[in-house]
């Protein structure tokens, strides 16, 4: 019977078959990274809240620990949710995961598993087929034996890279938010403080990574995506300036106006958490039942609800990647559309400045100690650094640009042509009138 499993299918021409004993594991240093920001940024959420009960600031801390403890039990529901625990028979991992320590058992269980890979023969083998990246024009399908250890260690990280996008945009945001907005009001960072905002600058940016790669392997599912290290380097320089700049200008509108940033924020929310299902209700297409088999109406909707809900918080902070689609079976847009995220930076860039241009009318005299034009120039530039980064990854970096119908150079140029060509439509249907009063007077 294990000869039978272990038996490769027959070959085709022109397959590049690999088989298991020469296929190395890759080892699980993503999940390493997903535990130990998930354990950080708790532990220094819970001293940094101590600090402030033993100084009575009551609101800060309450906060704090919400911003700490609803991600963790969000990640905890995941991890549960991806690894099907509630159908097993596992009570000591449910009860690890109550304590909200299930990152640490399935990042100990993804070790083991690592470690224990090639010393025992697997007893089952599945083959997985998938494109090569084009070269000259032709691509090659690849045959790759995927053991039984292989396809647990694939299991735990798509659920780590799910959680590391959620702690990420549903807790550590808001955080960093946060204890920036306290630091400014205090007008002193301290230590605990300030190592809690890196913590959560990281996660962030990681979790955006994290983002971007899931976009990039959803995309292109059907090909072999090998994402090399230049490419990482863009996506977090990229990210990085991206949402150090969203942060810093969000706590600075904040700081001036407290009663009109909660509309801005929920504005945005709703925008983009009602946009998916206005596609959907709009394309008239039948409601998705391909989530999960067992799932009634009401649970798919709940996950869908719970989907669009990340996804607007993504875009609170940052582009997504991805644009969702739920009349599609994998939930996304696969098409490539480079006017997307022209759009976006173009209308972030907008709502940045006019953010901007209110905190620099109402600066209180907090900000007598810093030089409000530079600030301005330095947030300006650092937005700018983001879109440039963004633009060689794309470019350059991206694992499937030779997939790309066209550069996103390309694109923006045309983008920008059909901008100038509107407006000079626009300029040239004034009335003949007022384009004769106009000559008259000089204008």
């Amino acid at each position: 019977r294990e000869e039978e499993e272990r038996a490769p299918q027959p070959l085709h021409r022109g397959v590049n078959h690999f088989p298991l004993d020469a296929l190395r594991m890759k080892p699980p240093g993503g999940i390493f990274v997903s535990v130990f920001l998930f354990g950080a940024e708790l532990i220094a959420a819970l001293c940094l809240s101590t600090t402030y009960k033993s100084n009575g600031d009551q609101i800060w801390q309450g906060l704090t620990l919400l911003f700490a403890l609803v991600p963790a039990v969000l990640v905890q529901l995941t991890l549960t949710f991806v690894h099907r625990d509630l159908s097993k028979d596992r009570p000591l991992i449910l009860f690890l995961h109550l304590l909200l320590l299930g990152p640490f058992v399935r990042g100990f269980e993804a070790f083991c598993i690592y470690l224990k890979h090639g010393k025992a023969e697997e007893p089952y083998v599945s083959i997985i087929r998938k494109q090569q990246m084009p070269k000259n024009g032709y691509s090659e399908e690849i045959e790759k034996e995927v053991g039984q250890s292989e396809g647990k260690i694939f299991t735990h990280r798509a659920a780590f890279n799910r959680t590391s996008v959620i702690q990420a945009f549903l807790g550590s945001a808001p955080q960093l938010t946060l204890q920036l907005y306290v630091s400014v009001k205090q007008q002193h960072v301290s230590p605990a403080r300030g190592v809690l905002m890196v913590i959560s600058l990281l996660s962030i940016v990681y979790g955006a990574l994290r983002c971007n790669i899931l976009a990039i392997k959803l995309m292109y599912d059907e090909y072999d995506v090998n994402v090399k290290p230049a490419a990482y380097i863009c996506i977090f320089l990229w990210r990085s300036f991206e949402i150090a700049t969203r942060v810093v200008i969000l706590v600075l509108f904040s700081s001036v106006m407290q009663i009109w940033i909660l509309p801005v924020v929920l504005l945005n929310f709703f925008i983009f958490f009602l946009f998916p299902w206005i596609l959907f209700w709009h394309s008239r297409s039948p409601f998705p039942e391909n989530i999960e088999k067992t799932f009634t109406r009401l649970g798919t909707t709940m996950v869908l609800c719970c989907l669009t809900f990340l996804f607007a918080g993504i875009n609170i902070f940052c582009w997504s990647a991805v644009q969702l689609n739920l009349t599609d079976p994998d939930l996304i847009n696969k098409s490539h559309n480079w006017y997307i995220p022209a759009v976006y930076y173009l209308i972030r860039f907008i709502e940045n400045a006019g953010l901007v241009f209110f905190w620099y009318l109402f600066k209180t005299d907090v900000y007598n100690y810093i030089c409000a034009p530079l600030l301005v120039l330095q947030l300006f530039i650092g937005y700018l650094i983001a879109i440039f980064f963004m633009l060689v990854f794309y470019q350059f970096c991206h694992p499937c640009k030779k997939l790309f119908t066209s550069s996103i150079s390309k694109e923006l140029l045309t983008c920008i042509h059909v901008n100038c060509s509107v407006c000079i439509c626009c300029k040239s249907s004034k009335p003949p009138e007022k384009a004769v009063l106009d000559h008259e007077q000089g204008t």
